[in-house]
């Protein structure tokens, strides 16, 4: 194993104006003074405000420095990710802490780029650092546990860095062989001493739940198990032990980045961490003013949905900017590498658990014997997919589309896309509701709608719901100077978003924007969709 010092680098270092300071992330006095966030000794949880925060001024200065160019792995090209693949021991370090990668190739040399994903001028990276040349190894082949269906890759360390001066963010390890082959490895630094006011959380178990490399993931068998007897067919348990398939960067691209872009654009204060650090330590959640969930947050353990439920009714606002969230009940175990390293769905009662501790058994939240629908959380029931519809505005005399040019009936060209999901009165759904949006789409030939929500907690914290995959992916068009409406979508769902942030940015947004219940004037009552799609 190969130890690498950080060396810094002309497209900027940390010490250009931002410093790790006194546990909290903090502007340095070389740049324009002043704490960007509270030390731990004087931070106090949040409290309710009517108006947003200034913005996070170190997230300004960060952004403001030169983004990369040409830093993406081409989509497409199977040869050049295949001929270097790596993953590392852990899918968040806190700050200054160390990573370490396990990497294989055929290369001769290679080496890692640390890009931080940001605005920076649209450009959507920075170069943070960059690794000296490491000896290329062709490292085992990966092995399968034909009981569970898990493929593991056996690999040894053969690089770790530190991440000390690092800002906080959402990074992309770039892995480069000599040989031109390219990949990434996702990883969060976090920041576990800042009570920033928005919590964005990646969700890598969703990832880790879709990810084919080897031969199987929580859905797929490709083949690879040669088809011997009780070989064939889903995975049961996953493992982060491996790289994830295409480019290595899971679902981020698409689900993800729109978002950390748009926040970074406009200088939220923001912090980011995974879905597994709320396994990890739940009671985190009520530090931060809202939780953004991204566009597929669909794989839940116990504690990930105890947290946020906890987290809401101490008064924290969730913010769900997708669709299918809280979907299916997961387990993690550890591995030999750590902690978390295993992500356990059987999707049935022939989970193991089953008859020792019924309500871990790894089914649909929804389902028998755990049955708690994730609209009872959301407001939102997720209902089907593939489908491609207008996003129709029902409803505008409201704080979320004030100032966006919409107008009831309105349309909003493809917005509905993917997954989504609607207020389904048949399961548990807050009373207190109000359905912005209310779209009619059809779904494997049955007609349905889909609905972007609102509801507000007794506690006083919101709770929002897009119900679309697509909504993020359209955060970064160039608006500038444009006049928000139905004529221009971008502009219109960007003055919502930020509308959006805003609000709970600012406190307990269900208090100063209670929402009020709109179901009966649209017509949304049991039985309302006659045949639903299946699930």
């Amino acid at each position: 194993m190969e130890r690498i010092t950080r060396r810094a680098l002309i497209v900027g270092s940390a010490a250009a104006g931002v410093a790790a300071v006194g546990g909290a992330w903090r502007l340095s006095s070389e740049g324009t003074g002043g704490a960007a966030h509270a030390d731990p000794a004087s931070a106090t949880p949040p409290t309710p405000s009517t108006t947003a925060p200034d913005p996070a001024r170190w997230i300004v200065e960060e952004n403001a420095k030169p983004g990369a160019t040409g830093w993406q792995v081409p989509d497409g090209v199977p040869k050049t990710w295949d001929t270097i693949r790596g993953y590392a021991t852990t899918t968040s370090v806190n700050r200054d802490g160390d990573v370490s990668l396990r990497v294989s190739t055929g290369a001769p040399q290679w080496k890692v780029q640390a890009l931080r994903i940001g605005w920076y001028g649209g450009s959507g990276a920075r170069l943070v650092w960059e690794s000296d040349s490491v000896k290329g190894e062709q490292q085992d082949r990966p092995v399968l546990d034909t009981a569970v269906g898990t493929w593991t890759a056996p690999w040894r360390t053969n690089l770790t860095f530190s991440t000390k001066g690092w800002p906080p963010g959402m990074y992309l390890l770039k892995l480069v062989g000599s040989d031109g082959g390219m990949s990434y490895v996702p990883m969060v630094v976090r920041d576990d001493a800042n009570r920033a006011a928005l919590l964005v959380q990646s969700s890598v178990t969703t990832w880790q739940a879709y990810n084919e490399w080897g031969g199987k993931s929580l859905y797929t068998d490709n083949g690879s198990s040669g088809g011997k007897p009780g070989n064939a067919g889903r995975a049961s348990v996953v493992t982060f032990d491996r790289p994830y398939y295409r480019n290595g960067s899971g679902e981020f691209f698409g689900r993800e980045d729109g978002v950390v872009m748009f926040l970074e654009k406009h200088g939220y204060d923001v912090t980011y961490w995974t879905d597994i650090d709320l396994h990890a330590n739940p009671e985190r959640v009520k530090d931060h003013r809202a939780l953004l969930s991204l566009g597929h947050d669909e794989y839940y353990s116990t504690q990930m949905r105890q947290g946020l439920e906890t987290a809401r009714d101490a008064g924290t606002n969730l913010v769900f900017l997708g669709a299918n969230a809280i979907f299916r009940k997961i387990r993690l175990e550890p591995t030999d590498t750590g902690q978390f390293r295993h992500e356990v769905n059987y999707r049935s009662t022939k989970d193991p658990v089953f008859r020792t501790d019924p309500s871990e058994t790894t089914v649909s939240w929804r389902q028998s014997p755990v049955n708690k629908p994730e609209s009872a959380l959301i407001g939102n029931y997720y209902e089907s997919n593939p489908v491609q519809a207008d996003m129709v505005v029902v409803n505008t005399d409201n704080w979320f589309l004030d100032g966006t040019g919409l107008h009831p009936g309105d349309k909003l060209p493809g917005l509905v896309a993917n997954e989504y999901d609607r207020v389904t009165p048949e399961a548990p759904t807050p009373t207190d509701i109000e359905v912005f949006c209310h779209s009619p789409v059809v779904c494997r030939g049955k007609h349905s709608f889909a609905d972007v929500t609102w509801y507000s907690h007794q506690s006083g914290a919101g709770v929002f719901g897009v119900g679309t995959f697509e909504w993020v992916k359209r955060l970064n068009a160039d608006v500038d100077g444009h006049t928000p409406s139905a004529a221009d979508p971008p502009a219109a769902i960007q003055a919502a978003t930020k509308n959006l942030m805003d609000a709970v940015s600012a406190g307990p947004a269900g208090r100063t924007h209670p929402a009020h219940r709109n179901l009966e004037q649209l017509g949304i009552h049991p039985g309302y969709v006659k045949d639903p799609p299946p699930t």
